[in-house]
């Protein structure tokens, strides 16, 4: 009878059964949360690592042969206004080269500068341009026998690295932005997967989106540009710079998301909607048709 009484009371609500299966199903909740927010991440951390290294700032990377001998190189396409733009590359005794370079865009001729060899190193300086200046430049590297061209040449006519300069941007501008996109992206992915996960986090996370997003891209964003390249706003409708366009563009597919975020599965395809928009936009390369100074 005693065992009885023990299994009737053991099977009652709220007894040991009831409270064993509330524990898994807050344990289920939790790990199902922190799933979504691991995906998030790694969906906002490899957008924003696509986008660096396919931009036109980052620098040209590879390797050169000659005559069996590997030379790296990494040509840079970025530099403060004020700097000259450091061309190094890392080669023996043997190779010899020289720079070619102009001001981009432009049809002036190539000027052609010798390297010079400092210890293992065959360097040059191509002399600083204003904010927004661009150079197009090659590198020719010799042994007596063999020649390269950097950067490799794919493409009729050929083009070589185009470096562009900016401004300095100072750190109480540039971190904050930085900071504020790449957590209005993670809120972007955590809404969408929030919302086809049917959560109601979802809305939450679409309104930290839209905030991050319109702070760190329509308030920081010209903030930034001002400082590199004396320009409030170069997209729509006074340029074509895919940076101002594409932000424009995320926030105000976000905000079309919220007003169309009335509970129920509208909502969450507007909020899917405005993710995906999002990540297409900030997948384009960053600096893409960005601020370039015209040459006389």
């Amino acid at each position: 009878v005693v065992r009885s009484g023990r299994r009737a009371r053991s099977a009652r609500p709220g007894g040991t059964d009831s409270v064993s299966s509330s524990i898994g199903s807050r344990a289920m909740k939790r790990s199902r949360v922190v799933l979504l927010w691991l995906a998030a991440i790694a969906i906002t951390v490899g957008s924003a690592a696509w986008q660096r290294r396919t931009g036109p700032s980052y620098p040209i990377r590879g390797t050169a042969t000659l005559s069996g001998e590997s030379i790296p190189y990494r040509l840079l396409r970025s530099q403060i206004t004020g700097e000259a733009l450091p061309v190094r590359i890392r080669a023996s005794a043997a190779i010899r080269g020289e720079v070619l370079w102009r001001r981009y865009p432009s049809n002036e001729v190539l000027r052609r500068e010798v390297l010079a060899r400092h210890g293992e190193e065959l360097t040059f300086d191509l002399p600083p341009q204003p904010p927004a200046g661009k150079l197009e430049y090659f590198v020719h590297l010799t042994n007596g026998l063999e020649s390269v061209e950097l950067p490799p040449q794919t493409v009729v006519p050929r083009k070589g690295a185009v470096a562009r300069f900016k401004g300095a941007v100072p750190a109480h501008v540039l971190v904050p932005h930085i900071a504020a996109m790449f957590f209005g992206m993670l809120f972007s992915n955590a809404a969408a997967l929030s919302a086809l996960a049917r959560r109601s986090q979802s809305l939450r996370q679409a309104w930290m989106a839209f905030a991050l997003l319109a702070v760190g891209g329509l308030l920081l964003g010209p903030a930034v540009q001002k400082y590199a390249f004396d320009a409030w706003w170069t997209g729509w409708p006074f340029g074509h710079d895919l940076t101002d366009n594409k932000t424009a563009v995320a926030v105000v597919a976000w905000g079309i998301a919220l007003l169309l975020s009335r509970g129920g599965r509208t909502a969450r395809v507007a909020i899917v909607v405005a993710a995906v928009v999002t990540l297409a936009v900030f997948i384009v390369p960053h600096s893409m048709f960005g601020s370039e100074l015209k040459v006389q």
